[in-house]
């Protein structure tokens, strides 16, 4: 049974933690409404006081200190388009059925972020010679259901590289014009271009500079994969997002007037997005679609294709494929070392023609 959508439009998949999705097929725009974007939670929202906060930056570094609310939102901000995409998003399409929130299209938006680099921050600190990670830790805390994850509350904790931290991960309190609202991490969240979603740590509280991979429990037990090096395998935190494209229209197990053109449209993101392609009779035969966006990094691109539906009534299966600058494209099936993530196989969407 298909979970219910709130007076917002968005599909509830969990109320506690709270975990909404957008309906992808509402995809209108570039830039994605605050309303509108996905919410991932793993466990209750906190309710932050922005005069009380503080963000303590701390570890493997010359300065420690506190900053508060009014002091980071009055350094020099920067604002960036990016897409989030949740690693899990499209989890519903896997076969057999997984654990987790079964995240069907919607698990993924584009906002514009405003916020501090965090190499600035970094810089006021003063690195030392042996940094190697920093952590980022949000405020959000509860007990974890696995049993092999530690016991007592635990803190939503990932870490990103030091060269990326310096490079491009913003400390952002802006969406899309706007002050955080609290679903999206106010006062404070990361925001970790190109990667997936669960490294842009929402309600920041401490930054930690480690000289030491980080092995916490979102770390390692969750949020990674099965990689194989010398023939050993391994866990790896997740990272990057993966090529792919997605359809928006038709939304699966639509219908469509048989015997007219309609327009076929969606978005595609994980990479340089150089093509598009659609098919209509499940993979047998590939047309290029239209890119509508200019391309910008770490941001999707949407895209068009005019479909002549079959004068016949019957079922069609549609599928998009992307492929990027380096004439890389999407895999036909799941990688199973993925276990529930990094879901960028083509997906068939199946819609009726009467």
């Amino acid at each position: 049974m298909k979970e219910q959508p709130r007076s917002d439009g968005k599909i509830v998949r969990s109320e506690e933690p709270l975990n909404l999705e957008m309906p992808f097929e509402k995809l209108d725009g570039f830039i994605t409404p605050t309303e509108s974007f996905y919410v991932r939670t793993h466990f209750p929202v906190p309710k932050i006081d922005r005069t009380k906060w503080r963000l303590r930056v701390e570890g493997e570094i010359e300065h420690p200190f506190e900053i508060g609310y009014d002091e980071i939102t009055a350094l020099g901000s920067r604002t960036v388009p990016a897409t989030l995409e949740c690693a899990g998003n499209n989890r519903i399409f896997l076969e057999p059925k997984v654990k987790g929130v079964q995240w069907e299209l919607g698990a993924v938006g584009t906002a514009e972020w405003t916020g501090v680099p965090l190499s600035m921050l970094l810089e006021r600190a003063g690195l030392r010679a042996n940094a190697l990670e920093v952590i980022l830790e949000g405020a959000d805390a509860g007990p974890l259901t696995e049993a092999k994850g530690p016991q007592g509350n635990v803190r939503f904790a990932r870490s990103v590289p030091l060269q990326k931290a310096c490079e491009d991960v913003l400390l952002v309190h802006r969406m899309n014009g706007e002050a955080l609202r609290a679903e999206h991490g106010f006062p404070l969240r990361a925001i970790v271009p190109g990667w997936y979603a669960m490294a842009s740590v929402k309600w920041l509280q401490r930054i930690i500079v480690t000289d030491a991979p980080y092995t916490g429990y979102y770390q390692t037990l969750d949020y990674a994969y099965w990689s194989e090096t010398d023939g050993l395998a391994k866990l790896t935190p997740l990272t990057t997002m993966q090529l792919k494209a997605q359809i928006a229209y038709p939304a699966p197990g639509s219908t469509v007037p048989a015997g007219e053109m309609i327009r076929v449209h969606g978005a595609a993101w994980g990479g340089e997005v150089a093509k598009v392609e659609v098919s209509v009779d499940g993979g047998e035969a590939w047309k290029p679609a239209t890119l509508l966006d200019e391309a910008k990094p770490n941001a999707w691109r949407r895209w068009e294709f005019q479909w002549a539906t079959p004068a016949k009534a019957g079922r069609q299966i549609l599928m998009a494929r992307a492929s990027d600058s380096k004439g890389r494209s999407q895999p036909a099936a799941h990688d199973p070392n993925r276990g529930s993530y990094m879901i960028s196989h083509l997906l068939p969407i199946t819609v009726e023609v009467a």
